[in-house]
């Protein structure tokens, strides 16, 4: 926490991080910026502003832009996503609509965790632009966001693969709500 702030304030690298770390860092600060100072921006929830976020998450770092036009693999998992351009661009569009039409907030931040991640829409970076994109969700309708600063990565991890393998949502959703919890109690 500590070599984060510095980083943050002074931009002083911790010792042993790499450069790459820091500008994933850097740029998740961006983002979360321009997410405080356009809290509308992610409603309606679109292609292109999810591209936006994705955008400013990969700045300076050896990643494609925009929507893949390849397939990508995930390690732990028999699980393959889309892998042509143009599937990805309805999946990902259907699933902002479903986002906009939904009514409970909290709803609407855990299904756009959860479809953008598995249609792993990116290269690279998926997991931290729907982390965004959800928190963007919540922001907008004034409520905290999430840090997933207590969630094991490997418990994550299991959790999403769960939902990728079998459509199972329960351990995402009950993750997503104990770091709603954490978020409430701890911040505010």
């Amino acid at each position: 926490m500590l070599e984060t702030e510095r980083l943050l304030k002074d931009k002083e690298t911790a010792a042993g991080r790499t450069m790459e770390e820091a500008v994933m860092l850097l740029n998740h600060k961006e983002a979360i910026d321009f997410l405080v100072a356009h809290p509308d921006y992610q409603s309606p929830l679109s292609v292109s502003k999810i591209e936006d976020i994705h955008s400013i998450l990969i700045k300076e770092l050896a990643v494609d832009r925009n929507l893949r036009k390849r397939r990508v693999g995930i390690s732990g998992t028999n699980y393959r996503s889309l892998d042509n351009e143009f599937q990805i661009r309805e999946a990902i569009d259907s699933s902002c609509k479903l986002v906009n039409d939904k009514e409970n907030v909290f709803e609407k931040a855990l299904i756009a965790l959860v479809l953008i991640s598995y249609i792993q829409p990116f290269m690279d970076g998926n997991k931290r632009t729907t982390r965004i994109v959800s928190n963007a969700i919540l922001m907008h309708y004034k409520y905290c966001p999430l840090s997933f600063r207590t969630v094991d990565s490997v418990e994550y991890k299991k959790a999403m693969l769960l939902f990728y393998e079998q459509n199972n949502i329960s351990a995402i959703k009950d993750i997503f709500i104990k770091q709603f919890e954490f978020a409430v109690k701890t911040y505010f």
